[in-house]
């Protein structure tokens, strides 16, 4: 685990004003104004300030914890305070504990003096001690893998059918996603969800699950050639200059962008997959983790099939793929197609 993180700390006062009271160590100015936008104490929603929120910007992840401040002694102004950690690993359930107990042990002094000191601790020895519960924070016990894997595939699959296949599809060709919801916490859930969809490559950097219509964001987003991003506002759905697909959480539904079609052509494979998804979902006995080793399994096979086209290489190098060796197999245009940029994807063209 990459463990170098930068806290911020504000504070949201009865006059509803709200003020950066402390960071440490420093924070970049481009940082500050985008953090500024997403803090939930800006907003007057109270699942904003109830939720862990998350996101990423410039390759590093932020997280959000917010309390409600009531009748406090050394705090009679304060109604909220909010913390936000900045860090290079994707682990929402590890900083949300921390920002938790470090919240807990600012309420209890008074002074974020004590959020520096469990700060210290966490940063120096990976451990913080836990103040509501008396128990010790370790960083090492907060598996990544576990986090990659707190996914809600399943409800995914239920809510889009046969249609989920279009979500597998632009996540394996490397496509960009646009997902909507006006439900803040089905964003977040859905949206760290999407890349289990892809298991083999594990790369859970393509996710922003939090984004604005901002030049800042849209910048970010417009330098990457595949991303998950999450949206609040429904006018996302008219640009698209930003996604391949639409995935709209609100409607339950799924828009291909007009000029991405070519890459969502369907055919006898897609629809196997679509099928032995919907039966997975629909099974109660089947968990997501389940869910996710038998997409795996059958990208796998995907994935290997396509190698086999290209035969072994007498250097023992990895197989490349040409579009004449596709075409050459007699496959349906919408194969040729589908295998063809698989093969992009996966960096297995010949240059």
């Amino acid at each position: 685990m990459q463990y170098e993180p930068d806290t911020f700390f504000e504070e949201k006062d009865k006059n509803g004003d709200v003020l950066w009271t402390w960071a440490y160590p420093s924070i970049e100015k481009t940082m500050k104004e985008l953090l500024t936008k997403k803090c939930p104490l800006y907003y007057d929603d109270e699942e904003l300030l109830t939720s862990a929120v998350f996101g990423q910007f410039g390759r590093q992840w932020y997280y959000f914890t917010t309390v409600e401040v009531t009748e406090h002694q050394r705090l009679p102004m304060v109604t909220y305070a909010s913390l936000v950690i900045i860090a290079k690993d994707f682990n929402p359930e590890l900083f949300k504990d921390v920002g938790n107990a470090l919240l807990t042990s600012y309420l209890k002094s008074g002074t974020p003096v004590a959020m520096l000191k469990g700060y210290l601790s966490l940063f120096t020895k990976g451990i913080l001690k836990d103040e509501i519960h008396g128990s010790i924070i370790s960083v090492h016990e907060y598996d990544q893998r576990a986090a990659q894997l707190k996914i809600c595939i399943k409800e995914v699959i239920e809510m889009f059918a046969m249609e989920t296949i279009l979500i597998y599809t632009a996540l394996l060709l490397k496509k960009r996603i646009a997902v909507f919801s006006n439900k803040l916490s089905t964003l977040l859930h859905v949206c760290r969800t999407l890349p289990a969809f892809v298991w083999h490559r594990q790369d859970w950097s393509i996710v922003f699950p939090l984004t604005h219509l901002e030049d800042l964001e849209i910048d970010e987003l417009k330098g990457r050639q595949t991303y998950v991003a999450g949206f609040i506002d429904p006018t996302v759905e008219e640009r698209t200059d930003l996604y391949d697909i639409f995935v709209n959480l609100q409607e339950g539904e799924i828009v291909v962008n007009p000029n991405s079609k070519e890459y969502f052509q369907m055919g006898k494979l897609h629809k196997e997959i679509a099928v032995s998804l919907v039966e997975a979902a629909n099974d109660e006995d089947v968990a997501n983790q389940q869910v996710v080793k038998l997409l795996a399994s059958k990208t796998k096979d995907i994935i290997t099939n396509l190698k086999s086209l290209a035969g072994e290489q007498e250097d023992g190098s990895e197989p490349k793929i040409t579009i004449e060796t596709i075409k050459s197999r007699n496959f349906s245009t919408s194969m040729q197609n589908f295998l063809f940029n698989l093969a992009l994807a996966e960096n297995l063209v010949q240059s």
